[in-house]
């Protein structure tokens, strides 16, 4: 199998487009008018606290005030009224120590009936995305089971707080107190004492062998890992060497935290080529090509810095006179990304509508002609048709709530085996999916995480003629 990424570099973009067997299978934009604040941690303060939707507005210094909800805050290793002498004794002694504030009074108020007891943020697997209900809230907002309980935030209190989803419209940054820091292996979380494994490595020896590795980390007083599914088969000296490099970012963090005053960032994601390094580079990568010497540059020091020396042979400065996506066949590709209509091998076509609430696909035979029975046909298409929806939720990056009008089907068989082929190319996705069954209509409901904006609203705007409709009207 061949698998390249092709990175193109422009005024103010950058353009990844990763290549599996000469097709493209994965595209991301970095825009310098548009930077991504996903994944960076800042030193923020409370503007104001609404009860009502159970949220915390807060300033971390950008445009429009974060959106915290209030059993985000509600951290085990922040408010431990309970345990202030044990395990998170050291987590709450830390925080209250950088953000200057006195440590809360120990509380004798029990919890009332049918509340959750305080939970660790992680759960004994890498977690998935926590949805309303988890997290102990209702779809708007409300607590649920917690009504007792008091408010862990105060107006004008400093916090720690990371950027979860990206500001999308109107709304500010989605923000958490469940801090994490990602590094190629492992991911450190500072405030939750616990060592996770990826549900993807199903091995339990390889499960065991990479929890010792992890517990060795004798240089790590505090926090806890979640091992990412790439660290199965990988030395114990990568594994621990990626823990430790994730641990001293930490520890930079700290002293910013420390001496900064909110609003203020104190720790920032990677750009893009950082990204690519530390989240694509594996040992199936062929390639890496890119087309500006200066991000050349960049990007083997990264290499050299989180891979070694050894990978930088698989990096390749172009400097062909086509434009690199051209010269690799990719280009119109990439352009019917922002298509409506993608159209199949056999002639079928799906039609990919996003709205403001919802993503609608709809399946149809369109020029398919067989000679089999109805039923055939329609699973022939529907089983045409479920990858590539999968593959062009990637390339657009729509998330959100997403509903596919699959080609009625009346065999359970056809549809289980639809479902099947539609879920094994989503779990190529980074973002976290969730897929339901197919219903008596045909319809499939599905999440697929939305962290920021989707590829067509970077490139576009509205038109500010027909405001998005994209009709004209017959006099």
């Amino acid at each position: 199998m061949s698998r390249e990424i092709l990175i193109h570099v422009a005024d103010g973009e950058r353009r990844v487009a990763i290549v599996e067997n000469k097709r493209l299978d994965d595209f991301y934009i970095e825009l310098d008018r548009h930077r991504s604040s996903l994944g960076n941690i800042y030193k923020g303060k409370v503007e104001s606290i609404l009860p009502s939707i159970n949220g915390a507005f807060v300033n971390v210094g950008q445009d429009r005030n974060g959106f915290l909800y209030l059993t985000d805050a509600d951290h085990p290793y922040v408010q431990d009224f309970d345990n202030l002498n044990g395990p998170g004794a050291a987590a709450q002694s830390f925080f209250d120590k950088i953000l200057n504030r006195k440590p809360p009074p120990r509380s004798a108020e029990p919890l009332p009936e049918g509340a959750d007891a305080p939970q660790p943020a992680v759960a004994a697997e890498e977690p998935k995305p926590a949805d309303d209900q988890q997290r102990g809230r209702g779809r708007h907002g409300r607590q649920q089971g917690r009504k007792d309980r008091p408010i862990p935030l105060k107006t004008s209190q400093e916090v720690l707080v990371q950027v979860e989803k990206d500001p999308f419209g109107t709304k500010g940054a989605r923000l958490t107190t469940h801090l994490s820091i990602p590094g190629r292996f492992v991911v450190y979380m500072p405030f939750d004492k616990h060592i996770g494994v990826s549900q993807k490595i199903e091995s339990p020896d390889e499960r065991h062998r990479l929890r010792d590795i992890i517990r060795a980390c004798d240089f790590v007083k505090d926090g806890g890992f979640i091992v990412r599914t790439v660290s199965a088969g990988q030395e114990k000296e990568e594994l621990l060497n990626d823990a430790r490099f994730v641990y001293d970012k930490w520890q930079k963090v700290v002293k910013l935290a420390k001496e900064k005053k909110a609003p203020a960032i104190v720790y920032q994601e990677g750009d893009i080529i950082w990204k690519v390094v530390r989240d694509f580079f594996r040992k199936e990568l062929t390639a890496v090509h890119i087309d500006s010497r200066e991000e050349y540059e960049k990007l083997c020091k990264y290499v050299d810095a989180l891979v070694g020396k050894d990978g930088l042979k698989k990096v390749h400065y172009y400097g062909g006179e086509q434009p690199i996506f051209e010269a690799h066949k990719i280009s119109a590709e990439l352009e019917r990304i922002y298509d409506q209509k993608v159209v199949l091998r056999t002639g079928a076509y799906i039609v990919i509508e996003p709205t403001e609430g919802v993503t609608v696909i709809d399946v149809n035979s369109g020029r398919y002609k067989t000679s089999a029975s109805p039923e055939e046909a329609a699973f022939n298409v529907n089983i045409e048709a479920a990858p590539e929806i999968a593959r062009q939720l990637r390339l657009r990056d729509l998330g959100g709530i997403i509903v596919i009008d699959f080609i009625d089907m009346s065999r359970e068989e056809h549809k289980r085996r639809v479902l099947d082929v539609l879920r094994a190319e989503l779990t190529k996705d980074l973002a976290k999916t969730e897929v339901n069954k197919i219903s008596s209509l045909g319809l499939v409901e599905m999440t697929r995480e939305r962290a920021g904006k989707t590829i067509e609203s970077l490139k576009f705007a509205e038109c500010p003629y027909c405001h998005g409709r994209g009709r004209v009207q017959i006099d």
